[in-house]
């Protein structure tokens, strides 16, 4: 195993969105949308949890560069409709190496922020669909999902 030799690479703008969400009960959605964890404010402390994990992505993923964020937007709200928090990262960076990696760290450490201080209200809360929304800069180009 090696980290790839990005040396010879131009910085460029690169972008990515990636989303997640976490499903729990009624019961507790509402005491999430009311305030009332006992941890504190939920959706507050997960978009900072966001920054700080794209911040600490190469210290968690072994071969990922430690790249130069120039943004981290996170968005965390209630979708009430879906019974769900819905969890948003836009990470940026001009750098030699894309920022996929640090929008989906960003969403995993939101939404197990979102898990950890629920967790004392209800047991059965479930992690889903973490994935990778868009990305553009860099040599392969843009996509989307």
């Amino acid at each position: 195993m090696k980290m790839i030799d990005v040396g010879d690479k131009a910085p460029t703008r690169r972008v990515a969105v990636a989303s997640g969400v976490v499903r729990m009960s009624p019961e507790t959605l509402r005491l999430v949308a009311e305030g009332r964890i006992e941890k504190g404010d939920v959706l507050a402390t997960a978009r900072l949890a966001a920054i700080l994990g794209a911040k600490r992505t190469p210290d968690l993923v072994p071969l990922c560069h430690p790249i130069a964020l120039t943004k981290v937007e996170p968005e965390v709200w209630i979708d009430r409709e879906a019974g769900v928090v819905r969890v948003r990262v836009r990470a940026e960076t001009v750098d030699r190496t894309g920022v996929e990696m640090e929008a989906l760290t960003a969403v995993s450490a939101a939404c197990l922020t979102v898990y950890d201080m629920c967790k004392s209200v209800e047991a059965g809360i479930e992690i889903d669909a973490v994935r990778l929304d868009e990305k553009s800069g860099g040599k392969s180009g843009d996509w989307r999902r």
